[in-house]
């Protein structure tokens, strides 16, 4: 059943009154932190508002922290797997220093040389070959470096 609001005024309801603020939120640091925030805004203005003679289950404001709880849980683990990935892709890019690459460049042309350097950058790894630089992205075959690549 939703929530009567219509003798809320909207400033309290909405900015002022929740734990005592003036309207700003504190500053958390992160987007999942303000959100948490607003979360807990919204519970403690359900509870305050409710009617008396008709409240709100309290099961049901564990299942929402739960349900919560497991979002941010989730996030996390997105976040850490992101963080591996970009780990992974670093330590692959370094031990193709030395072989024989061949890449697409930007303009579509198939070029080959060998790997002698990479740098990372907030993109990914960016190899240097034969000249140029690339994102590790745009390799098309790799070669230790004693055969001949083939086309």
């Amino acid at each position: 059943m939703p929530m009567d609001v219509t003798g809320i005024p909207a400033t309290e309801a909405v900015t002022g009154g929740l734990f005592g603020t003036t309207g700003t939120t504190p500053a958390t640091g992160t987007k999942a932190g303000a959100d948490k925030e607003m979360f807990l805004q919204l519970l403690v203005a359900q509870m305050r508002y409710q009617d008396p003679m008709n409240p709100t289950d309290s099961s049901q404001f564990l299942a929402q922290s739960a349900q919560f709880t497991a979002l941010e849980k989730m996030q996390d683990v997105a976040d850490q797997t992101a963080k591996l990935v970009s780990a992974q892709m670093a330590f692959g890019a370094s031990g193709l220093v030395g072989k024989q690459v061949t890449w697409t460049d930007t303009d579509g042309a198939t070029k080959s040389g060998t790997v002698n350097g990479v740098t990372f950058g907030v993109d990914g790894p960016t190899l240097s070959a034969g000249g140029s630089t690339f994102p590790v992205t745009s390799l098309l075959s790799v070669n230790d470096g004693s055969h001949p690549t083939s086309a």
